[in-house]
């Protein structure tokens, strides 16, 4: 189990192309795969606290069904800003993205569909909190006998308590990984920008009322969280703010904080139903014999 992390973050290379992108705001690492397909969307993903777009995606994306739907589209991960400098010009062509996020990156990925609503067709929110209270005071309190440090904090910001206790080749997978790999200054940073986040302010629209001036997500959107995960009531309270006939909440049994990682093929073919919806990928096949859970070492 101690090389899942490193396995798989040797498998997604392939065409794939590294850019450091500078912003206002600082410089973006980003990977795109593949090149923009006519007027499909990209897919986007941003990964959560205490990850990069490799541990945080590379299990979901090395998944056979998921490797089938990412050839109908490119696919770009943004890593949180970084030390890079010297970026190269983002690459052109791309029009409108799909966006996958997982926690803070779920939160960031839907700040930009509420300001450029435009240019994002449909997204898949993972433990999405739109809620401005912080969860570091929250974990720290759940947090009873153990040393609360930043890599303690982020565990429990990622898994549940059975998880921490019951799953222990994975939890230890992942606090090697927020410790040893994810820079620990630049951690304490990201940590304390998502503490600090504003409530997304987001409401139902009720028709014949405010359908037209609600703050809310106009796209497509599905909401995924493991049934034991510490973000189930934010997800739920998410749903309840949203437009239900554009919103589909799916709560993963059997499964923890990280469903990317713990159940792919499920999460996959959760994608592959959700892009169909949308106009997608029409040809994609459902095999639901694929879809057990587990680690994508390939």
């Amino acid at each position: 189990m101690s090389t899942v992390l490193d396995v798989e973050q040797n498998a997604c290379t392939g065409d794939a192309v590294e850019h450091d992108i500078e912003t206002p705001h600082g410089v973006l690492h980003v990977t795109m795969r593949g090149t923009p397909k006519g007027n499909r969307p990209v897919i986007l993903t941003y990964h959560d606290i205490g990850l990069n777009h490799k541990s945080c995606f590379n299990t979901l994306f090395n998944f056979e069904d998921m490797m089938e739907i990412t050839q109908h589209f490119a696919v770009v991960h943004v890593d949180a800003p970084g030390q890079q400098e010297g970026a190269p010009p983002f690459p052109t062509g791309v029009n409108s993205v799909i966006g996958i996020g997982v926690g803070a990156g779920a939160y960031i990925l839907t700040c930009f569909a509420l300001n450029q609503p435009s240019l994002v067709e449909g997204l898949v929110l993972i433990n999405v909190d739109p809620c401005a209270e912080g969860w570091i005071d929250w974990a720290a309190s759940k947090l009873t006998g153990w040393t609360s440090n930043l890599v303690d904090i982020v565990m429990a910001h990622h898994f549940s308590t059975e998880e921490l206790t019951d799953n222990q080749e994975l939890i230890q997978t992942y606090r090697l990984h927020i410790a040893q790999d994810i820079n620990q200054d630049n951690l304490a940073l990201f940590c304390g920008s998502y503490n600090a986040r504003q409530d997304l302010g987001i409401e139902r629209p009720v028709v014949g009322l405010n359908e037209n001036t609600v703050k809310t997500l106009t796209c497509p959107s599905l909401l995924v969280v493991g049934d034991t995960s510490p973000a189930v009531e934010a997800v739920v309270e998410c749903n309840s703010r949203l437009n239900p006939t554009k919103t589909t909440l799916l709560k993963m049994a059997d499964c923890g904080g990280l469903p990317q990682v713990v159940q792919p093929g499920k999460l996959a073919e959760a994608f592959k139903y959700f892009v169909q919806g949308m106009g997608y990928s029409e040809n994609l096949r459902h095999d639901r014999s694929r879809t057990k859970s587990g680690f994508s070492r390939a």
